[in-house]
This record gives structure tokens, C-alpha cells and sequence, in this order.
């Protein structure tokens, strides 16, 4: 007899592999590396201390004596710098390596806040933050395409909402001991944030490895940011991050400034920006599993329109009870569009662009801190009532922009093979493949499909 053959799926199989998105449970254990996790605790380490920027408005103010429209101009020039910083970053860690442009950033970050710490001519603070805008924010796509390279496509839901978490945990760390600090000793925050970037930079540089082969394929291969500039996607996407990066920068550039109006001491301003660590910490981890089996774009619209709703209820806050009420509020919507940002740029992204994808994104990021600082404290100056309806205004308008642009930032599904039922033959395939094709288990994306 001859021996039975069995029923090729082979057609499926050379499907481009789905991004599942039923709702069953993936029950293949998930192994992120020790790379990555050594990422998590460096970015943990840098995160616990970050208190310079948070508080560079107040510190201005109070400290050296800046009126409020000078503050915001001032760190107008932070902006500036960050504005290039992640073009700079992403196309460096492209061409030269994530860990060479990671350590240089931290190293030049250190010395710029030791220097500023002590710097006393108006000149040299506002070149300062012009230099520390750069350094600050040129690392920042690098930490993205690093999880891209470390951790495969169908993982990194889980690693992206790990390292969103774990930077919180840390940054809710920082807040509540950084607005006791700047009562008495502005300069210990510089001293402590420049320490801990240090750290960063120096795990990534020991224990971080780079991928194997990823330089001389990116050398081969075509690059620059025209590449990147041809998706009309990700443009679209980016102008949609940049405006909702004005609106929730507010909480750097003009909600000290609205607390201190409201005759409440710093460390409020504190309080509330550690309870915004400390919503993320408890309600992200129940969150993410039920974002991640969404519709990314969905989730990023729904997000930045609550974070519009946060910001317009500080509008009536004068107490400690109503800032905190309006941090937990827009903290609770910030969830969303952090849970899917992510992976959606780095699915957007050709491998060898992934650095200068994470780039663009970074520059929507940084346009945000020059718009917010310029055209926030501008607003504030003018009214509150102005300044938080405004932001309300914008944060509907993004997430409208996304809601529209939805369906490009969906997964593509596979095409189902086209077979004639006409033979016996045929049929068993047919039969082969619907088993096949049953729902997988859900992909944990982060962005949420």
C-alpha cells in the first residue's frame, strides 16, 4: 500500500504570519532576555532620578528669580534642543549603535546638570537648557529601537508595558521625594539626576549587547530620513502625538505654575506628580492585558480624549483635593495612548530604520515641550480658563485625527488561499486549512491587536 500522504497546509504556511487577535490567552511562556530586563532597570534607575525637568519651571521662578513668560521662554530653548535631539539620536543609533549614542548622551546629560546647577548669568542658564534639551532627549528613540531589536514582534506588547511600568514605578519614586527637595535643596536634584543617568547609560554599555549583524545590514542598505518621510501613515500619526504632546507636557511646564498661582506650597506639585506614578503602577498592570486585544488607534483616541477631559478639570482646582483629582483623571487616560505607541511605531518601521522611525516619534514628543512651554505659559498668563479649555479642545482633536487613521494602524491580516472545492483532494485541504486558520491565541502587541 502506498503510504498515505498527509494534507499539505502549505499554502497558509506561506502566509506573511498573522498578529492574532481572538480573545484566548497565548499559553506559550513569554521570555523577554536579560537584556531587556536589564534595560527595565536601568530605565528604572534613571527614571527614580528624574527631578530636574519636572520641576525647571518652578526652579526658574523661585530660584533665580524668572517671571513666568521668561520661564516659559527659557525653556522654550529646552524644546529647541529637543526639538533635533531625536532626529540627531535616531540616525545615530542607526549608523554608529544604540549603546555608543545611549552612553554619550547620558555622559554629556551628567556634566550640562552639574553645570547648571551652579550657573547663575541668565545667559549661561539658557544655553544650558538649549545643550541639555539635546543630550536629555537624543537617547530617547534609542531606548525604543533597543526593545525592537531585543525582543521578538509577537512579545512586545509585554515589553513595552513592562518598561512604561517600570519607568513609573521609578518616576513616582522620584516625585515624592524630589518636591521636599526643591523646598530647601534645588542643587541636590541636579546632582541626583545626573548620578542615576549615569547608571543608565553605563548598563546599557556593559550588559546591552547590540544585534548581531544589524550595522553592516543597515550600512547596505538604504536609508535616511526621506525613506522615513514617504509614509503618509506614520506623518499623519506623528502630527496626531505632537498635539497631544502639547497638551500633556502641561503637566512639566504650566501645572507647577498653576499650583503655585492657586497659593499651594511645592511640594504639592510633588504629591501630584507622584500620584501619577503611582496610578500608572496600580492601574496599568490591570489595564494593558484588556488594551493590547484592542484596536490600537481606538485605544490611543479614547486615551488622549480622557487626558483632554483631565487637564479641563484643573480648570476648577484650587485645592490639593482638586489637583489630585485631575492628575488621577488624565493620568488614567495617559495609560491608553502609552500602552500602544510603541509597538505601533515599531511595526510601521523597516528594521533598519527602526532608529530613525523612534526618531520622529521622539520629535513629536520634543515639539510638544517647545509648544507647551511657548504657547502654554502664553495661555496661562492670558487666563487658566483659557489654557485648560484649549487643552480640551486639541486632545478632542487628536484623538478625532486617530480615530480617522485607525484602520492604517491595524495589523494586516493574511490572505485566505483561493482553492476550487471541485476534487476530493482539494476539499481535504480546504478541511486542513480551516484548522489551521482557527483563532490564535491573541497577540500581546503593544499596541493592542
Amino acid at each position: 500500500m502506498r503510504p498515505r500522504q498527509p494534507a499539505r497546509p502549505a499554502v497558509i504556511g506561506k502566509q506573511r504570519p498573522e498578529i492574532a487577535t481572538g480573545p484566548a490567552k497565548s499559553k506559550r511562556p513569554v521570555r523577554l532576555g536579560r537584556g531587556f530586563w536589564v534595560l527595565c532597570a536601568g530605565a528604572f534607575i534613571n527614571r527614580a532620578g528624574t527631578m530636574v525637568v519636572p520641576f525647571m519651571t518652578l526652579y526658574l521662578v523661585s530660584a533665580r528669580g524668572f517671571s513666568i513668560v521668561v520661564a516659559g521662554a527659557t525653556l522654550a530653548g529646552f524644546g529647541g534642543g529637543a526639538l533635533v535631539a531625536p532626529l540627531i539620536g535616531g540616525a545615530l543609533a542607526d549608523r554608529v549603535g544604540r549603546r555608543v549614542t545611549l552612553l554619550g548622551g547620558t555622559l554629556a546629560t551628567a556634566a550640562i546638570m552639574v553645570a547648571l546647577a551652579y550657573a547663575r548669568l541668565t545667559a549661561l542658564i539658557v544655553v544650558l537648557i538649549l545643550l541639555l534639551g539635546v543630550t536629555l532627549e537624543a537617547p530617547r528613540p534609542v531606548t525604543q529601537a533597543l526593545v525592537a531589536d531585543l525582543v521578538p514582534e509577537e512579545d512586545r506588547a509585554r515589553a513595552y508595558a513592562a518598561l512604561f511600568w517600570v519607568s513609573n514605578l521609578g518616576f513616582a519614586a522620584a516625585m515624592t521625594s524630589a518636591g521636599f527637595l526643591a523646598q530647601s535643596a534645588f542643587t541636590a536634584i541636579f546632582w541626583i539626576d545626573a548620578g542615576t543617568g549615569l547608571l543608565f547609560g553605563g548598563l546599557v554599555w556593559l550588559f546591552v549587547p547590540e544585534r548581531p549583524g544589524r550595522l553592516e545590514a543597515v550600512r547596505k542598505s538604504p536609508s535616511g530620513y526621506r525613506l522615513v518621510m514617504r509614509d503618509r501613515t506614520m506623518l499623519a500619526f506623528t502630527a496626531a502625538v505632537l498635539v497631544y504632546y502639547f497638551v500633556y507636557l502641561q503637566s512639566d511646564s504650566t501645572l507647577p505654575l498653576a499650583v503655585h498661582r492657586s497659593g499651594l506650597a511645592p511640594h504639592v506639585y510633588g504629591l501630584c506628580m507622584a500620584l501619577n506614578g503611582v496610578v500608572i503602577c496600580l492601574a496599568q498592570p490591570v489595564l494593558a492585558p484588556h488594551l493590547i486585544r484592542r484596536d490600537p488607534g481606538r485605544v490611543w483616541a479614547a486615551g488622549v480624549a480622557l487626558v483632554g477631559v483631565g487637564f479641563a478639570l484643573t480648570a476648577i482646582a484650587s485645592t490639593t483635593g482638586g489637583y489630585l483629582l485631575s492628575v488621577t483623571v488624565w493620568t488614567l487616560g495617559e495609560i491608553l495612548p502609552a500602552t500602544v505607541t510603541g509597538a505601533i511605531v515599531a511595526r510601521l518601521a523597516p528594521e533598519e530604520l527602526r532608529g530613525r522611525y523612534s526618531g520622529l516619534y521622539s520629535l513629536a514628543v520634543a515639539s510638544g515641550w517647545l509648544t507647551s512651554s511657548l504657547g502654554g505659559t502664553q495661555l496661562l498668563s492670558v487666563s487658566p480658563l483659557v489654557l485648560w479649555g484649549s487643552c480640551a479642545a486639541l486632545s478632542a482633536a487628536s484623538a478625532y485625527g486617530v480615530l480617522r487613521l485607525a484602520p492604517r494602524l491595524r495589523p494586516v491580516k493574511p490572505e485566505r488561499p483561493k482553492l476550487d472545492g471541485s476534487s476530493s483532494q482539494t476539499r481535504q485541504r480546504l478541511a486542513v486549512a480551516a484548522v489551521v486558520s482557527q483563532p490564535r491565541p491573541r497577540s500581546c502587541d503593544p499596541q493592542g491587536v
